[in-house]
Parts: C-alpha cells; sequence; structure tokens
C-alpha cells in the first residue's frame, strides 16, 4: 500500500522529465491553430480590401450601370466553362458584369439531352429560353485535369467515382481521339481530346430541341472556344449546321476558325 501513495525520487524526476513535453506540445498545437487562425483572416482581409476596391473603382464609378443590372439581365453570351480555377472566362475574354451567364462544371462538359436533368442543362435551358442568349461558347483548356481522368478511364470499367460518372459524358471524344491520335503520346492525345471534347459538346447542345431550333432559325449560334494558358493563346470557332437541314442527326460543319495569339 505504501509503494500505492508514496513515490520514489525517481518516479518524481521521470514525471517532471515528461510532463513539460505534453504542455510543451499543447502549446505548440495551440500556436499552430492561431496561426491558422491568423492565416485565415489574413485570405479573407485580403478579399475585403479586393471587395472595396471594386466598388470604389467600378461599382461607384458605373453607378447608372449596375443599378440597371439590378432590374434584370439581358446577357448576349452562356458561356459554359471548365472550373478549373485558371481558367476564368471573364478574366480570359474580359466579360464584364451583365455580358455574359457564365456554367462552370469539371471539364466544360454539355450532357446530351437524354442524359436529362443536370445543373448544366437547367442554365442552358434559362439562358436559352428566358434570357434568350444569342450565343453559346464553349471554352475547353489546356492541361485539363477532367480530360485527363477521362482518357485514363478503361474502357471495359464502369467509372466507380463522381467525377468518372460525369466526365464519361465526354466518351465521344475519348473514343475519336483513340482513333485520330494513337500514335501521339498520352500527353498529347489529352490535348487532341481537350479541343474534341468541345466540339462533342456542341454536338450535344443540338439533341436539345429549342438549342436546335433556334440555332435552324438563326437565333441561335454555337461555338467553340480553347484557351492554351501555357502560351496564352485562344483558339476560337463556330459550328455551322444549314437551315435546310431539320433532321437533328444531320451533317455540321465548322466555321469562322480564328486564333488569337
Amino acid at each position: 500500500m505504501v509503494c500505492n501513495v508514496f513515490r520514489t525520487n525517481s518516479d518524481l524526476k521521470l514525471q517532471a522529465s515528461m510532463e513539460p513535453a505534453g504542455v510543451t506540445k499543447e502549446l505548440k498545437s495551440d500556436k499552430s491553430e492561431r496561426m491558422a487562425g491568423v492565416e485565415h483572416v489574413d485570405l479573407f482581409n485580403e478579399m475585403k480590401q479586393r471587395f472595396l476596391s471594386f466598388k470604389k473603382h467600378k461599382y461607384m464609378k458605373d453607378l447608372e450601370h449596375y443599378e440597371k443590372l439590378a432590374k434584370g439581365q439581358a446577357p448576349k453570351f452562356m458561356v459554359i466553362a471548365c472550373a478549373d480555377s485558371r481558367v476564368c472566362p471573364s478574366s480570359i475574354l474580359g466579360f464584364q458584369p451583365g455580358e455574359a451567364f457564365v456554367v462552370r462544371n469539371v471539364a466544360n462538359m454539355v450532357p446530351p439531352y437524354e442524359n436529362g436533368p443536370s445543373e448544366t442543362n437547367a442554365a442552358l435551358e434559362f439562358a436559352v429560353n428566358s434570357l434568350k442568349v444569342e450565343n453559346i461558347l464553349v471554352i475547353g483548356h489546356s492541361r485539363c485535369g477532367g480530360i485527363r481522368a477521362l482518357m485514363s478511364m478503361h474502357d471495359d470499367v464502369e467509372p466507380s467515382s463522381l467525377i468518372g460518372s460525369w466526365v464519361s459524358v465526354g466518351m465521344d471524344a475519348r473514343v475519336k481521339t483513340k482513333a485520330a491520335a494513337h500514335f501521339l503520346n498520352f500527353d498529347q492525345q489529352c490535348k487532341h481530346c481537350e479541343k474534341e471534347s468541345v466540339n462533342c459538346s456542341l454536338v450535344n447542345l443540338l439533341s436539345y430541341p429549342w438549342v436546335e431550333e433556334k440555332v435552324r432559325n438563326g437565333e441561335l449560334n454555337i461555338h467553340g472556344g480553347y484557351y492554351d494558358f501555357v502560351d496564352c493563346s485562344f483558339e476560337k470557332w463556330t459550328l455551322y449546321k444549314e437551315n435546310n437541314m431539320k433532321d437533328k442527326s444531320g451533317k455540321v460543319s465548322v466555321k469562322d476558325r480564328a486564333f488569337w495569339f
């Protein structure tokens, strides 16, 4: 019983040597949490300053325009772009508030009409039928992670992830790339598919009855774009369908291709 009550000097020294380590660990942990909190605050302080700068130098200087936007929007463009943080369409193409109705998703894909509802085609319906946009621009880009995931999939394996399920929308682009660019290395195949996927999305747009009708009637134009952020170049083209070709499976072609360097 005495052993349970009294501890030797060695025991006390051992306890003394161990306790500071635990206390120090707690202090370091607390300090790390406080430092993380400071970094978090700094990020939002920077964001606050950018917002206030926007308000002072843009909003207040063009107050009439922003008051008009508060009453409604009438953009000429719908832009479907990738969610990649490096390819903000407003920064790249200079869209100002009210000029473009922008939807961003993984690999800037447009699912076909028969796939059913999604966030992308819900926005498409609103932009075309309610906002009456005159142009749809689908923008692909270099080094796209979504396209790389698509090209890495096995033909005989069902996608098991949410990303895999989504990018499988571009399977036609993958098949066409494998057929046309099989002799290229993987990175070059991905770049080929990044553009081919845009074309497949443009064709998928025509599977929506109200898009196809407006394109046929000349009320709506659909365009493809490709932004290469490695050398900062932009490629633009327009999908063309003859007015007398009412069949949805009718042949389409590309016109007005341009390169911006």
